[in-house]
């Protein structure tokens, strides 16, 4: 058993004490937004348009960095715009905030992409491919070839811990079983989260009704039940049927492409929070209420080795 995950053993449940017994709410991930540029402009994203191309610098998210850790931190998210378009005028890249973040103190670094681009040697701990659907259902959302790119990247990855995102939405929801499979298949492929289009303003549009939202969420959990490779517990699942629970978002930390440090999920700020369909809001309240079958989830997201 590595240094890394030692720490992680005992962190988490430290964690976890201050948390519910304590009331401490302190960050334990930190979603870190590089930049907002990006090489596709996806129909759901409320940042398609990406003006301004703000690009952080190496020294800032630095700063950041440490400014999430003192807090508590200790896990990190970098996410863009597209993350792996990043570097700085002193040729630092993606890999080096990768390895920086270890420096600092992270357990774990994660990256978000959109696979567009070969991420070979890419040194996170795991990776998260968005994936909206196969074939022409992903290239609906996010552009003709999309999808080809991706598949071509993810086999030419070699990571042994890259897992797919899919964000469900009014484009793309009849296409949410055949993903499941084509996850499932994949030899590439470690799982899946399933999560719903949060209606962020100008993307109203692309929300699904709560009853085809219900509908779905119980066939995911069929799928879960029948040991397909789904990261969301069938507890947290069941949370997002209705989405009336207490949001427990200050668990992650975010610092936006613009430099704003927020304590908790920008859609607070954005008034969506009863309309979410970030499924780790329901995983998160199911760890608070102890349901193993969320908590064991959550160990095997965290403790993947």
């Amino acid at each position: 058993m590595g240094f890394y995950m030692l720490k992680q053993l005992f962190y988490l449940p430290w964690w976890f004490f201050r948390s519910r017994i304590l009331g401490q709410k302190r960050p334990l991930q930190t979603v870190l937004f590089v930049s907002n540029i990006c090489n596709l402009r996806c129909k759901h994203c409320s940042d398609a348009t990406h003006a301004g191309g703000i690009n952080k610098s190496f020294f800032q998210l630095h700063e950041e960095m440490e400014y999430s850790y003192v807090r508590g931190s200790r896990f990190i998210d970098f996410e863009g715009g597209e993350p792996t378009l990043w570097h700085d005028e002193f040729g630092h890249t993606l890999n080096d905030l990768l390895d920086l973040s270890r420096k600092i103190g992270f357990y774990s670094a994660t990256v978000t992409t959109n696979a567009q681009r070969p991420f070979a040697g890419l040194r996170a701990d795991s990776i998260w491919v968005s994936l909206d659907g196969v074939g022409h259902w992903h290239d609906k959302i996010r552009g003709e070839g999309a999808f080809a790119r991706l598949e071509e990247n993810l086999a030419g990855c070699g990571h042994p811990n890259v897992s797919v995102n899919m964000a469900i939405n009014k484009l793309n929801y009849q296409a949410v079983s055949e993903t499941i499979e084509y996850a499932k298949e994949s030899p590439y492929i470690r799982q899946i989260s399933l999560n719903f289009h949060t209606p962020y303003p100008g993307t109203e549009h692309m929300a699904l009704e709560w009853p085809l939202r219900e509908q779905i969420i119980d066939e995911i959990i069929d799928y879960k039940k029948r040991g397909y490779p789904i990261m969301n517990s069938v507890s947290g699942l069941k949370l997002m049927r209705h989405n009336q629970f207490p949001k427990d978002c200050w668990v992650s930390n975010f610092i936006l492409a613009d430099g704003t440090k927020l304590a908790e999920c920008p859609g607070k700020s954005a008034a969506v929070c009863d309309q979410c369909g970030f499924c780790m809001a329901g995983e998160m309240r199911s760890v608070f209420t102890l349901k193993p079958d969320t908590i064991l989830a959550g160990l095997k997201l965290r403790l993947p080795n």
